[in-house]
């Protein structure tokens, strides 16, 4: 059997990071009233004219199925709507409605506020130094095959 690959800590190391990042902000975000992926379009949203479908799902982490079920239930809710594209009949935007803009107003800078919390001990060079660090393992994986 061959020894563990020297990678394979580093795997498990980000794997754990961001499974106890979600695992914490999602509690959070439930508290709010909101599953993560509600929140996440909702967050997208805000402060914007609203955007297609397909525009959505690039700026989130939603796949394009979950996505639609996600969008009819915020609908639903009434914090969004879809409306007519300008020029591209064969498209919508999906948009805050005045309940949802209300909404984002509350749960967003709510949210930002524990996630401060949480970031609050750490210092401006801590922050530089994992950004870089995350910049340099992102593009490992942006490096194309030959």
């Amino acid at each position: 059997m061959n020894p563990p690959a020297e990678f394979l800590p580093t795997v498990q190391a980000m794997v754990q990071c961001y499974q106890a990042f979600e695992m914490n902000t999602a509690a959070h975000i439930r508290s709010l009233g909101l599953t993560p992926p509600q929140f996440d379009i909702i967050a997208t949203l805000g402060n914007t004219q609203g955007m297609t479908a397909s525009v959505l799902g690039e700026k989130t982490l939603i796949t394009k199925g979950t996505l639609t079920g996600v969008v009819d239930r915020l609908v639903a809710r009434g914090w969004v709507e879809r409306a007519a594209h300008d020029s591209d009949r064969r498209c919508q935007i999906v948009r805050l409605t005045a309940s949802g803009e209300a909404l984002f107003a509350q749960v967003f800078p709510d949210h930002m506020a524990y996630l401060a919390a949480r970031f609050g001990s750490a210092s401006a060079a801590d922050h530089a130094r994992w950004q870089a660090t995350l910049h340099q393992l992102e593009q490992l994986f942006k490096q194309e095959t030959a």
